[in-house]
């Protein structure tokens, strides 16, 4: 449950940041660094990151980047597959959601996420390749393997995608969050909306599918635009506000939500909706102060005041 995930975080963060204080370190939780040179970064000595590294360069080099990956049990692959496919259409909402990475190398992007613009330059990185069913999905992995394409299932690095080991279906679309309460809003999102499609998947319900062309240009508009953008509907291009098919798609989702027990958490994206998300807040900070060190200290505020000494996650002001 949503609950138990807010709960095994807030034990873990404490933690961290306990053994964080021992040692002189401090915190942050976003998309982007808004001014840490990616070139100063040291690789992870641990052999996995080094093959890598030495397979894709500079792309890896370049990825100072941070993102959440929410993991949603399903039960079956064909599941798996029919759920990837539909919830593709869905990855502008999550991106525009978590939005947090305004700033690269201390300068402004002009853009909501570039966290996400930066990890789709990985071979293998952003919007997944839509197959049919589980089977071909098999087939698909096993023909990258064979092609030297990949190595491992955790070398395809799409936005979503199926995780084998664990059995579920793994959204990596998503910024990091600055605090814990925005990110647990995001989760319980996450879970509903996957649970809501496994109800309709029983009833014989399929969503419409639009063309790869729209769900690629919905997410370009995301990472640019974040909540202000407007979303392509269908494939005649009409156009609605992100904010709206979210307002619409929160009432047909209520409902199940109040079924999960998670309804505390997924009503915050109302809130989401209405104050902004962090990329608009890091911005108004710099403009009020002049000093990305200003920025940085304002999200090492939302991390902490987020986690709390006592309770539960707190949300940022």
């Amino acid at each position: 449950t949503v609950e138990e995930v807010e709960k095994e975080l807030l034990k873990r963060l404490r933690l961290l940041i306990q053994v964080g204080r021992e040692m002189g370190i401090s915190f942050i939780s976003a998309g982007t660094h808004p001014f840490s040179p990616w070139n100063e970064q040291e690789v992870t000595e641990d052999p996995r990151y080094k093959q890598e590294i030495e397979r894709i360069r500079w792309c890896g080099y370049r990825l100072s980047t941070f993102g959440l990956h929410i993991h949603i049990g399903v039960s079956s692959g064909e599941k798996a597959i029919a759920f990837l496919n539909v919830l593709s259409s869905y990855l502008p909402h999550f991106l525009a959601l978590s939005a947090s990475s305004p700033f690269w190398e201390g300068r402004d992007t002009g853009l909501a996420s570039v966290r996400s613009k930066v990890f789709e330059s990985l071979p293998g990185g952003g919007i997944p390749y839509r197959v049919r069913n589980w089977y071909a999905f098999q087939s698909l992995f096993h023909m990258l393997r064979n092609a030297g394409t990949i190595r491992t299932m955790n070398e395809i690095w799409w936005d979503i995608r199926p995780h084998i080991k664990y059995g579920t279906l793994e959204i990596r679309v998503c910024d990091a969050m600055p605090s814990l309460w925005e990110l647990l809003a995001v989760v319980a999102f996450a879970q509903t909306l996957v649970v809501w499609l496994d109800i309709l998947y029983e009833r014989g319900i399929f969503l419409d599918l639009p063309r790869h062309w729209v769900i690629s240009e919905n997410k370009w508009r995301a990472a640019r635009w974040g909540l202000d953008c407007r979303l392509i509907v269908d494939n005649k291009g009409r156009q609605i506000h992100i904010q709206t098919a979210l307002e619409e798609l929160l009432e047909d989702l209520e409902s199940v939500s109040k079924m999960l027990g998670n309804y505390q958490y997924f009503q915050r994206i109302e809130q989401i909706l209405r104050f902004g998300g962090s990329y608009t807040r890091q911005r108004i900070w710099y403009e009020e102060h002049g000093s990305l060190q200003k920025v940085v200290s304002l999200l090492e505020r939302e991390f902490y005041e987020s986690i709390g000494e006592e309770g539960g996650a707190k949300p940022p002001h």
